[in-house]
């Protein structure tokens, strides 16, 4: 794995959208309730594989969900190495009421057709599509939102939509809507969950642009392997984006608490999950979905080149290279941060990324581009 990879993926990434919000409790209402769902157990080679995982779930092949109460249409259709997946974005579920205070959008039905591969190959070139992945019901996971904190003296702070601080209008299902009218998960919903588990601990909730399994533990039995980063944040002059309604904004000199994205950073010593929370199970790569950052996935480490949809496609990071499925370690910036009069932390957040922003990092630190390249390891290329 080359350092540019473990930089980028030191970090999870977060990528367009808006969100937050309250919490309440709701009585889950399964498909089984209200929808009539047809299935085919005709599967490719990949979901016979990861039948181990899934629970004798029927949601590896074909079928189609339609509920009447709450207008929801999906269709999937499993032919060859391809998963198609067909849906109006309407959930089969309770939702929060939308427009409220922190979120001006109104849900309605959209046309939306995603392509995702069936056999999918782990290409250890972790890469960051803004539709991370497709739920079993239809809607999509995006985890990233648009709101962030910029500062006169050059940091930018990325807003988590789960979060304490900027109401982004979030309902008990952890979703929200965005201006088009599209429904959208950024963290773990129980009523799905609930809907589509089984006996097992493992719930299929969802599939990755990558076209590999998305899971939820009932039990959590998987651990996020993110921290929260311990030096003070820097910047002056901050002000909020506009959709925040905060105005001027006070970071320097606060503390890390998961407000940003950038008050995280992935430990190959901490929880058992991945950069991008993915995990080997049983002999198989998935995604688990979980209640601590990053919640849903911000990178994936298939190659989702030829995946259809909007937002589907993700670039690979520059220079990635990749470790076995599961595996991975934060580079060693310790001499770097030495070098430069620093802690290591501060250098990670000031990095930020993936991919890493050179320019913008060297600005925050007060040095130039080059001299920053010559103190990090690796290759001494800022492209």
């Amino acid at each position: 794995m080359t350092w540019i990879r473990r930089l980028a993926v030191v970090l999870a990434v977060c990528l367009m959208l808006s969100g937050c919000g309250s919490e309440s409790v709701m009585e889950p209402v399964t498909p089984a309730d209200n929808a009539v769902a047809e299935t085919d157990d005709s599967a490719g080679d990949a979901e016979v594989d990861d039948a181990a995982i899934s629970g004798g779930s029927s949601y590896l092949g074909s079928y189609t969900l339609d509920d009447a109460e709450f207008g929801t249409h999906v269709t999937v259709t499993v032919e060859g190495a391809s998963r198609t997946i067909e849906t109006n974005a309407l959930p089969d579920h309770e939702t929060g009421d939308f427009p409220n205070d922190g979120n001006p959008n109104t849900i309605s039905a959209q046309d939306l057709r995603y392509e995702y591969t069936t056999e999918p190959e782990f290409t250890g070139e972790a890469s960051s599509p803004l539709v991370i992945g497709v739920a079993v019901n239809g809607i999509k996971f995006e985890p990233g939102t648009a709101e962030s904190v910029s500062c006169a003296s050059g940091e930018t702070y990325r807003v988590e939509a789960l979060q304490d601080i900027y109401n982004l209008g979030l309902d008990f299902n952890n979703a929200h809507v965005q201006p088009t009218g599209e429904y959208h998960y950024h963290g773990a919903s129980q009523l799905l969950a609930d809907a589509y588990g089984l006996d097992d601990d493992l719930v299929l909730v969802g599939f990755a642009a990558d076209g590999y399994l998305m899971y939820y533990s009932k039990s959590g039995a998987y651990q996020s392997g993110y921290e929260l980063v311990s030096a003070a944040r820097t910047g002056t002059g901050c002000t909020a984006s506009s959709a925040l309604r905060a105005g001027g904004v006070e970071v320097d000199g606060t503390s890390p608490d998961g407000t940003f994205t950038s008050d995280w950073f992935w430990s190959d010593e901490a929880g058992d999950l991945d950069s991008c929370n993915g995990v080997t199970i049983d002999g198989s790569y998935a995604y688990v979905i979980t209640h601590e950052f990053p919640f849903i996935s911000r990178c994936l480490n298939g190659d989702v080149g030829d995946a259809g949809g909007p937002g589907a496609g993700g670039a690979p990071l520059e220079g990635a290279e990749g470790n076995a499925p599961g595996e991975g370690g934060a580079p060693d910036l310790s001499e770097a941060a030495d070098a430069l009069g620093i802690s290591e932390a501060e250098l990670v957040a000031a990095l930020g990324g993936p991919p890493p922003d050179f320019d913008a990092a060297a600005k925050t630190l007060g040095v130039s581009v080059q001299e920053l390249m010559a103190v990090l390891p690796g290759p001494r290329s800022a492209g």
